[in-house]
């Protein structure tokens, strides 16, 4: 039986959320191309697969084929949806931690760990517009969520928005969920990703030593806040949680 636009989009799916970036693509092209007679009616799955193979050659680096994508996406979305049509997008296929560190950055000492290909700027979160928005406006409802002290709920929306956007200020705030939770491997973890984006950050520092210290490995934790108050000498959480770390 032949295969439908629909079951080569899911296989394309699968792909992606291996990092087949590539393969996806393909898949991605073979449904687009069985679309093609179907006009108008096929709109809706004709956006999702151009945003889906978008999302695969920015991946890969294609920036311009990416654009091209982009742009062909919006023209039909603006068409079918109108102004609103951002709203309505679909989410991009989630790709799991394991496929993700391919093109980060290795931590200093990192074993077997790979350097990003040169196509993709040391550090750069994704950069697809209606990924990065639906990103920002996820971080933002997870960011009250904390407010309202449900962080158990706010750590799904940092979830969702790191699926779209590895940003720092995500892992971070994700991080004091996890410190709050007593979830403090995880918050180590967050943190350790922030400061593979920004080397320096001062939160990422100091909720990795929070974390640490919990897990009573203190060496860490103490090397840490040195990191960090070498940025900021005078952090008093910092020089506070330092004089704790001494006494344990």
């Amino acid at each position: 039986m032949a295969a439908s636009p629909g079951s080569l989009r899911r296989a394309g799916n699968e792909e992606f959320r291996r990092g087949q970036y590539g393969a996806a693509a393909e898949l991605y092209t073979r449904a687009l191309a069985l679309l093609e007679a179907a006009g108008e009616a096929a709109a809706e799955e004709r956006s999702v697969l151009l945003a889906n193979r978008a999302a695969c050659r920015l991946k890969d680096g294609a920036c311009r084929l990416c654009v091209a994508d982009c742009s062909e996406m919006t023209k039909a979305l603006l068409e079918k949806d109108g102004v609103n049509w951002r709203q309505k997008l679909p989410p991009i296929p989630a790709v799991p931690v394991s496929a993700q560190t391919r093109w980060s950055v290795p931590s200093a000492g990192a074993p077997g760990a790979n350097p990003p290909p040169a196509t993709a700027p040391k550090g750069e979160p994704d950069r697809t517009g209606a990924g990065t928005e639906r990103a920002r406006a996820l971080k933002e409802e997870g960011n009250e969520l904390v407010k309202k002290g449900n962080h158990k709920k706010a750590v799904e929306k940092y979830s969702e928005s790191l699926q779209l956007n590895q940003e720092c200020a995500t892992y971070t705030n994700r991080a004091l969920c996890y410190l709050t939770l007593k979830q403090y491997k995880d918050a180590v973890q967050d943190c350790t990703e922030a400061l593979r984006l920004d080397p320096k950050n001062v939160k990422a520092l100091y909720r990795r030593a929070q974390a640490l210290k919990e897990l009573k490995d203190y060496k860490s934790s103490i090397a840490d806040i040195k990191s960090l108050l070498k940025t900021e000498p005078k952090n008093t959480a910092a020089l506070r949680l330092l004089q704790e770390l001494n006494r344990a």
